[in-house]
């Protein structure tokens, strides 16, 4: 999902030159340097025999590194859905930039430039883009036996048809590659085709460029949450000062007050209406009576993204002093706290694993973490429409680098299946740390940012590529079981394995047996949350990451299991009056629904084993608490009537249906015997 007009915390490079060699030497962008595709490429690890299916604007198949459609060209195949044709060409350049990171050959190179891509074309402007569309793709792509599919393109939303695709494509052994969104850095923005359990979701980092810069801003032992402008420059040393409260930043503001060397805080804005105070004037004004730096929070509740030099600057402005923006939240408690010899450090340096702001953010569900990683998606370069070049940002672009990289591991390694593949493309990936050289959340980076040399030289593949902890206050510890495979059918070797997680209470244990972790992990505090962390298992040559999630919740959901039947009860704390109970089959969206209270419960019929996620929403007062289990179901007899089932129907409906049907006949007879 390509965000074009993006203004965020990088600097844009403004004048850009890009060579066209003649030279045969592997022309790879720094993207994709970033994320280790020279020595895969040097092994001659370049996509061969892969099928890659690019569901999205069409390709420009007469761009001279994408060239020829047909079984000849570099395009082998698809279709056009929306002119219903059978040549699916790029008129809006979306799909050409996707497709030239993954396959480009040429004087550009993407990362599998020998994989055979084959176009599926569903939108013609990439904005307005038909779900029906894409599930007609995705069913084309399993038909032409794709090995891949990237999905760059999806909905805001919940679509239970689209992702029912996804997952009929994996169990068909094709692996599906989708953006997390450009809608953060709110969390709960990634949609579908996203959401899904079984696709794996990448989010953008920064790049590998001059403009991947951060701040940082300290007052004590407190950081602060702060953004470097467009139009700022990396600091060559850390600036302190005091901080004085600058208003508006307007020259009256200014006149009677002593910044000279300060850190000015000023609100954005003006508080007169109509008047305008651009961030150019602020930052002149400050500069022009000696302050180090300049801090500007929004006049609204979180952070934005601005630009120093905006279309208002003067012809030859150019900003002497860095600028950096903070959230209404926090630039009104610090205004607040300010005293007359509070201290700041404010710097601005490189750092390009950085999660990009406008990345959607999970959780999705609290029963699997996304995204499941990142990648580059900001200023990557890459083909577009005419045969010309482009520098692109968006979830959009970040995604194709990790479509080539799967186009590639199975290149290396064809029969492994998706869930194979992508245990060894999120278990190998790098730590990607906010400013302050924190961890990002898993809901933000899922498990890091994408290293395709780790994964090539990999041999160890981990199933699950993570894991979730149900933990109660009566049910404090739980065990769940990590599978270990070797890619070369070696014995598995020595292990290195711990855990790394900023909450001390979790106490961490393990045991090794043959091909299995067994991992425990007890909860010492009784303070409901969510926690998370990383096993680390090191077989001395490759350092494999396995994200964690943990609940905490005051509430315990038992699940019991008679055969085809589920039963259910709460444990809680304090008094409780109803708890609606929902039970979905893992990586499915088949969900059944009931509700029980302390005194009545009700049964959850299934038919089929395996394992079922299980959700308890807790009536407390006028408050809704949660519970969590997962129950694995491993042996029924399939000797039960599920009339749910074979009428596709929900049982509330049926006994609705049921009682207006014997009220009509009882009715009926009445009138009759008048």
């Amino acid at each position: 999902m390509t965000y074009k007009s993006l203004a965020c915390s990088l600097i844009l490079v403004l004048s850009i030159t890009y060579f066209i060699t003649d030279s045969h030497e592997q022309n790879f962008s720094q993207s994709l340097k970033l994320v280790g595709i020279q020595s895969p490429n040097q092994h001659g690890l370049n996509g061969q025999g892969i099928k890659v299916g690019v569901i999205d604007t069409g390709i420009d198949f007469h761009h001279p590194d994408l060239l020829g459609y047909g079984p000849t060209g570099r395009i082998a195949g698809g279709y056009d859905f929306v002119n219903s044709d059978q040549k699916p060409l790029d008129v809006n350049g979306h799909g050409t930039e996707v497709s030239g990171i993954i396959g480009a050959n040429g004087s550009f190179v993407g990362v599998a430039p020998r994989s055979q891509l084959f176009s599926y074309k569903v939108s013609s402007t990439g904005e307005a883009v038909s779900s029906e569309y894409i599930v007609e793709a995705i069913s084309s792509a399993i038909k032409d036996k794709m090995n891949v599919i990237n999905i760059s393109l999806g909905v805001n939303k919940t679509n239970d048809e689209l992702e029912n695709m996804v997952d009929e494509a994996v169990q068909n052994g094709v692996v599906v590659v989708t953006a997390s969104g450009n809608n953060g850095p709110d969390n709960e923005t990634i949609g579908s085709p996203g959401r899904d359990f079984n696709a794996i979701t990448v989010g953008a980092t920064y790049n590998n460029i001059a403009s991947s810069i951060v701040s940082t801003l300290k007052i004590g032992n407190k950081s602060y949450s702060v953004m470097p402008m467009l139009g700022d420059s990396i600091l060559e040393n850390t600036i302190q000062g005091k901080i004085v409260y600058g208003g508006y930043g307007r020259v009256s503001d200014l006149k009677d007050l002593d910044v000279e060397n300060s850190i000015l805080l000023e609100k954005r804005g003006s508080d007169i209406k109509g008047e305008k105070v651009f961030f150019s004037e602020k930052e002149k004004n400050a500069a022009d009576r000696g302050a180090k730096g300049l801090i500007i929070f929004n006049n609204q509740s979180g952070i934005f993204y601005g630009e120093i030099a905006g279309p208002n600057a003067t012809k030859n402005y150019s900003p002497r002093i860095p600028v950096i923006s903070m959230s209404g939240y926090d630039g009104s408690r610090l205004q607040e706290s300010i005293k007359s010899n509070t201290i700041a450090s404010l710097d601005i340096f490189y750092h390009p694993d950085f999660v990009a702001p406008f990345s959607s953010r999970g959780p999705v569900s609290p029963f699997y973490i996304k995204p499941d990683l990142v990648a580059p998606g900001v200023y990557v370069n890459t083909t577009t429409i005419g045969g010309k070049y482009n520098l692109t940002s968006g979830t959009s672009i970040a995604t194709p680098h990790v479509t080539g990289a799967v186009a590639i591991l199975l290149q290396e390694h064809p029969y492994l299946d998706p869930t194979e593949i992508a245990s060894l493309i999120t278990t190998t990936t790098d730590p990607v740390t906010d400013a302050y050289g924190n961890t990002f959340p898993i809901e933000v980076a899922g498990s890091g940012r994408l290293n395709i040399t780790r994964a090539t030289y990999a041999n160890l593949i981990i199933t699950p590529h993570q894991l979730v902890y149900d933990l109660s206050y009566d049910m404090p510890n739980q065990t769940k079981t990590l599978h270990l495979k070797t890619i070369n059918n070696d014995t598995i070797p020595q292990l290195k394995i711990q855990f790394l997680s900023s909450n001390p209470d979790l106490i961490f244990k393990h045991s090794v047996n043959n091909d299995t972790i067994n991992v425990e992990i007890t909860d010492k505090s009784k303070m409901q949350g969510d926690y998370e962390g990383f096993i680390l298992v090191d077989d001395s040559k490759i350092s494999y990451r396995i994200p964690v999630l943990v609940h905490v919740t005051k509430g315990t959901l038992v699940a019991n299991q008679n055969d085809t039947s589920m039963r259910f009860a709460i444990n809680y704390p304090e008094k409780w009056s109803y708890a609606k109970i929902s039970v979905t089959k893992t990586g499915s969206h088949d969900t059944k629904t009931i509700g029980i209270t302390p005194q009545s419960y009700k049964t959850v019929f299934i038919d089929d084993i395996g394992e079922y996620w299980i959700q308890a929403d807790i009536k407390v007062g006028n408050q809704t608490d949660y519970a969590y289990q997962t129950l694995t179901v491993n042996h029924i007899t399939r000797n039960y009537f599920d009339i749910e089932n074979i009428l596709q129907i929900p049982l509330k409906q049926i006994e609705i249906i049921s009682s207006i049907m014997i009220i009509t006949v009882v009715v009926g007879l009445v009138l009759r015997r008048r």
